[in-house]
C-alpha cells in the first residue's frame, strides 16, 4: 500500500458493502485482496485522525477477513485477546458507521465493548485473558450439548508472556473432548520485541526448514499444532482455519503476521512507537504540521520520571527497574540505553515483575516496578505478600493513574490506591507536579525497610504549584487571609490546581476561609493531617482515584480513629466503570474541576450548618 492520501475519511465502496459477517462470506475470493487494501487505506486515514492502535490493526487485516469468513460470528464464538487488534473485527462486523469517531466520547471503543455489537463477547483489555475465557465458553458448550459452535481465541505472541495464558492452556490442551481454536497471531512483538524463552522457541518456528514433529511447546501441553501460516494469505488462512475445525480437538493456529502491514512508517518502526499514535499526518506519520517542529512540547510526566529515574540510577548503584512489556510507555527507555544490564523486561507478567522485584530487593538491591496503574490490579497478592510481608525496599511507580482518556474503562488507572491502602507498611506518595515527583522518587529509593509507590497521570507537565510552607511533612497550598478557616481542603496529586482554583473562588466569591494543604504521601495519613482537620469546621478530600476505600475514606477513619468530629467529605470518581473521553472532561463530569469542587464544598459546609454537625466559627448554629 502506498502513502495514503490525507484526508481520505470515508468509506471505501467494497468496504461499505460488506455489511456484516454475511456480506463478507458472499464475496468471491478474487475480490478479497481490494477489500484488505481498502480496509488498510481506511485505517491509516481514520486512525491518523482520531488516535488509536494502529500497528496491531494493521497487522491483522487478512487474518480478520479470513476468520470472518470461516466461523460464523456470533453463534461461533470468537474471542479478542486485548482488544486494541479489534479494530477491522468492528469494521466487518457492522460498525463502519462511526469508526472516525473512534476512542472520542459517545463514538466507538477502542477496544471489543459489549454494548456495541452482539459479535463482542469480552471487552476486558488486559492481556493473556482470552484463552480462560475460551476455556470457560468451551465448558459451557459441552454441557449445552452445542459442540458444533466454535470458540476461538485470537491472541498476540506477547500476550503468551503472560501466566494466565499458560494457566488456560494447561486446561484447554487436557480436554481433548473440548476444542479450542488457538489462533496465535506472532508478530514477534507486544509494544516492544516479545521476550523471553516462548519468543526465542516462536522464533525458531518461523524460521524457514523443517521442524521436527512435536517439537513444540504446543504439542508439549497436548494442542495440535497448524502452520506457521502466512498470516497475509487469505487463502492459506482460510484452509488453515477450516482443518482447524475439523480436527474437533484443541488446537493451535500458528499464523505469522507483520506489524504494521501495509504502511511503511509502521512496518520499519523498531521503537513501536505505531503501536499506538495520536493524531499524525498519514502522509508523513508525524504530528500535523500545524505545530513547529521546533516548538517543544511540555515533557510528559512519564518522560520526567524516566529522565529523573536515569539519574538516580548514575548516583545509586543498587537501582534496578522492572517492567512489564512497557519499556518505553513507563519511560524506562533512558535507562535502558544507558544501563540495559540493569533494565529488566519480563513481558506481560505483572505477578511475576513484583515477585522478581520481590527477589531483587533480597539480594541488597532496589527496584523500580514501572507498571500501568490499572494494570497493578494483576499483582495486588504479590504486592501484599510477596513484598510488603517481607518488608522489602521495591518502589512501584504507576503510570496512567487516574482518569487516562480515550483508553476507556479498563484503562482508568482508578483503583490503585484503594488497593494500595490496604497493604501494610507500604507507603504511596502523588506528586502534585513534576518538580514534587522528582523529589517523591527521591524519597522512595532513598526508603530502605519497606514498600513505595507513587502514581502519575497520563498528561504534559504543567507548571509548579509552589508550596506556601510546610509543616509535618506537607505542603500548604492556600490560605485564606483574615477569614477564619472554615474549611480543610486536602488534595492528592494533580488534583492540586483544581482546589487551589476552587479555594479561590469560595474566598472571593463566597467569604469561605480554607486551607489547602497537599500530604505528599497520601498512604498511610500523616498524624499532623488529622490534627489539621480538628482545627477546621469541615474537611474535603479531592483524588483521582474511585472513592470507595480511597484517600478520603482512609483520611475519614484517621479521624474517626482520633476521635476527631470534624465531617470528612470525600470527592473523588464513582464506583463505577468509566467510559472514554478527555481526561479533562472525564473529571469535570465527576466534579473534580474547580467548580465542581467549589460546589461540592458548598453542599457539604450547608448540609453541616443545616444539620448541626459542626461548629461555624467556634459556636454552634441553631437551626
Amino acid at each position: 500500500m502506498q502513502n495514503p492520501p490525507g484526508g481520505m475519511t470515508h468509506v471505501p465502496l467494497l468496504l461499505a458493502s460488506v455489511t456484516g459477517p454475511d456480506a463478507l462470506r458472499a464475496l468471491s475470493a478474487e475480490a478479497l485482496p481490494a477489500l484488505a487494501e481498502d480496509i488498510r487505506r481506511y485505517l491509516v486515514a481514520t486512525v491518523c485522525a482520531s488516535g488509536g492502535h494502529l500497528g496491531p490493526s494493521l497487522g491483522v487485516v487478512e487474518l480478520t477477513i479470513a476468520l470472518h469468513r470461516v466461523f460464523h460470528s456470533p453463534r461461533d464464538s470468537v474471542l479478542f485477546d486485548i482488544g486494541h487488534q479489534a479494530y477491522v473485527h468492528k469494521l466487518l462486523t457492522g460498525r463502519q458507521k462511526g469508526f472516525e469517531q473512534l476512542r472520542r466520547a459517545g463514538g466507538l471503543s477502542g477496544y471489543c465493548c459489549r454494548a456495541e455489537s452482539e459479535h463482542d463477547l469480552i471487552e476486558n483489555s488486559h492481556a493473556s485473558t482470552a484463552l480462560s475465557y475460551a476455556d470457560g465458553l468451551a465448558k459451557a458448550r459441552a454441557l449445552a450439548g452445542e459442540r458444533e459452535r466454535a470458540v476461538v481465541a485470537v491472541i498476540g505472541d506477547g500476550a503468551l508472556t503472560g501466566g494466565m495464558a499458560w494457566e488456560a492452556l494447561d486446561n484447554i490442551g487436557a480436554a481433548r473432548e473440548r476444542p479450542v481454536i488457538v489462533v496465535l497471531n506472532d508478530n514477534g512483538r507486544s509494544y516492544s520485541p516479545t521476550t523471553g524463552a516462548v519468543a526465542t522457541r516462536l522464533a525458531a518456528l518461523r524460521a524457514p526448514g523443517p521442524h521436527p514433529a512435536g517439537s513444540d511447546v504446543f504439542a508439549a501441553h497436548g494442542l495440535a499444532c497448524l502452520g506457521p501460516v502466512d498470516g497475509h494469505d487469505i487463502p492459506a488462512l482460510e484452509a488453515a482455519f477450516r482443518q482447524a475445525r475439523a480436527l474437533a480437538r484443541p488446537v493451535v493456529v500458528h499464523v505469522v503476521t507483520v506489524k504494521g502491514k501495509g504502511y511503511p512508517f509502521a512496518e520499519a518502526d523498531e521503537a513501536d512507537c505505531f503501536h499506538a499514535v495520536g493524531v499524525i499526518d498519514p502522509i508523513t506519520g508525524r504530528s500535523p504540521a500545524t505545530v513547529p517542529p521546533a516548538v517543544r512540547q511540555p515533557a510528559t510526566w512519564t518522560e520526567v520520571f524516566g529522565q529523573e529515574l536515569l539519574a538516580l540510577a548514575e548516583e545509586r548503584p543498587e537501582l534496578v527497574a522492572v517492567t512489564a512489556a512497557m519499556l518505553r510507555p513507563t519511560g524506562l527507555h533512558p535507562m535502558a540505553v544507558a544501563h540495559p544490564d540493569r533494565v529488566f523486561d519480563v513481558g506481560i507478567a505483572e505477578q511475576h515483575a513484583v515477585t522478581s522485584a520481590a527477589g531483587l530487593a533480597m539480594g541488597g538491591l532496589h527496584p523500580v516496578v514501572a507498571i500501568y496503574a490499572t494494570f497493578l490490579n494483576r499483582a495486588f497478592d504479590q504486592i501484599l505478600m510477596d513484598v510488603a510481608l517481607h518488608h522489602l525496599p521495591v518502589t512501584l511507580v504507576l503510570d496512567r493513574a487516574g482518569i487516562t482518556g480515550p483508553d476507556g474503562p479498563s484503562h482508568h488507572g482508578m483503583w490503585d490506591v484503594s488497593l494500595l491502602a490496604l497493604v501494610p507498611g507500604l507507603r504511596v506518595a502523588a506528586p502534585r507536579d513534576t518538580t514534587r515527583l522528582k523529589e517523591l522518587l527521591r524519597e522512595a529509593v532513598a526508603t530502605d525497610d519497606g514498600p513505595t509507590a507513587l502514581r502519575l497521570p497520563k498528561a504534559t507537565s504543567g507548571p509548579d504549584l509552589k508550596a506556601l510552607a510546610q509543616m509535618d511533612g506537607m505542603d500548604v497550598l492556600h490560605r485564606s487571609a483574615g477569614r477564619p478557616l472554615d474549611v480543610l481542603l486536602v488534595t492528592t496529586g494533580p488534583t492540586a490546581g483544581a482546589a487551589v482554583a476552587a479555594a479561590r473562588q469560595l474566598d472571593e466569591d463566597e467569604e469561605i476561609g480554607s486551607t489547602v494543604v497537599d500530604p505528599r504521601w497520601v498512604t498511610p495519613v500523616n498524624r499532623a493531617l488529622v490534627h489539621l482537620a480538628a482545627r477546621h469546621h469541615l474537611t474535603v478530600t479531592v483524588e483521582d482515584n474511585t472513592r470507595t476505600g480511597g484517600f478520603g475514606s482512609v483520611l475519614a477513619q484517621a479521624c474517626a480513629d482520633a476521635a476527631v468530629t470534624t465531617p470528612v467529605r470525600c470527592l473523588g470518581l464513582p464506583r463505577a466503570f468509566l467510559p472514554h473521553g478527555t481526561r479533562t472532561d472525564l473529571l469535570a463530569d465527576a466534579g473534580l474541576d474547580a467548580d465542581g469542587i467549589a460546589t461540592a464544598v458548598l453542599r457539604a459546609r450547608t448540609d453541616c450548618l443545616t444539620h448541626d454537625v459542626a461548629p461555624l466559627n467556634g459556636r454552634r448554629r441553631s437551626r
